[in-house]
């Protein structure tokens, strides 16, 4: 018989904080309790509450303030901008693109669909597809597979109105933040449609990039595909 796996108990303080995230007890942009607060609410030490939230926000999922305390990340930090979006210009910084929304509709989920966001075959779907545009150039061009359910009241105006990316409408509006991805990537030929759109011959070598995001508790909640075209930009990557 196994014998049970030990939990620091930091890591325990770490996962009643994460629950408390899941639960919506504290939205994104939120102020969390004082470490001292925290604390006393859990009975442990201050050192302790500060190592699991330290390990939250290297996480980004909470972010520290100085002067002001902690808070719940969101999108619209300047840290955690770019984490989903790490297509880079070849010389400069990375810029906010513009977003230009071709495509909103209302569909079923296929039997695939389905089981990569653990719906029902047949359940409600919300299927968006957009062009993201860096300085006039059209570099990026996806579709983006969401449930209806989660998604309920999610409308073309909205999307086109917000400013920000994505993520940030889903959070603020749905209270549903992605947390973390996984990614496939792979080598594609441009197709004469999303040629015309990308502004390349069709058979362009482009990058498609195949990602399932996540909220808290590894619930799938966005599936999306896109077709980077990497002719000035390059696809990051931070390992370790």
């Amino acid at each position: 018989m196994s014998s049970p796996k030990f939990s620091p108990l930091y890591r325990q303080i770490k996962e009643l904080l994460l629950d408390g995230l899941r639960a919506g007890e504290w939205r994104p942009g939120d102020a969390i309790p004082s470490e001292i607060e925290l604390a006393a609410r859990f009975h442990v030490s201050q050192g302790t509450v500060r190592k699991a939230i330290d390990e939250l926000a290297a996480e980004n999922l909470l972010v520290r303030r100085q002067g002001k305390g902690t808070f719940v990340a969101t999108h619209g930090e300047r840290q955690v901008r770019f984490r989903f979006l790490r297509l880079a210009p070849d010389a400069g910084e990375p810029v906010s693109p513009e977003r230009r929304l071709l495509d909103f509709r209302r569909a079923r989920a296929g039997a695939d669909l389905a089981r990569v966001l653990q719906l029902r075959t047949g359940d409600g779907v919300i299927v968006l597809k957009r062009l993201l545009v860096f300085d006039g150039d059209p570099v990026v061009l996806e579709e983006v597979w969401l449930p209806g359910g989660l998604f309920k009241g999610l409308t073309a105006a909205a999307i086109t109105e917000h400013k920000g990316a994505l993520y940030n409408l889903f959070e603020t509006q749905f209270g549903t933040r992605m947390v973390r991805a996984e990614e496939k990537l792979k080598a594609r030929a441009a197709d004469a449609a999303g040629a015309k759109l990308l502004g390349v011959e069709p058979g362009h070598a482009l990058l498609e990039v195949e990602r399932l995001a996540y909220t808290y508790g590894d619930r799938p909640v966005e599936w999306r595909r896109g077709l980077y075209k990497t002719d000035r930009h390059y696809y990051r990557s931070e390992l370790g």
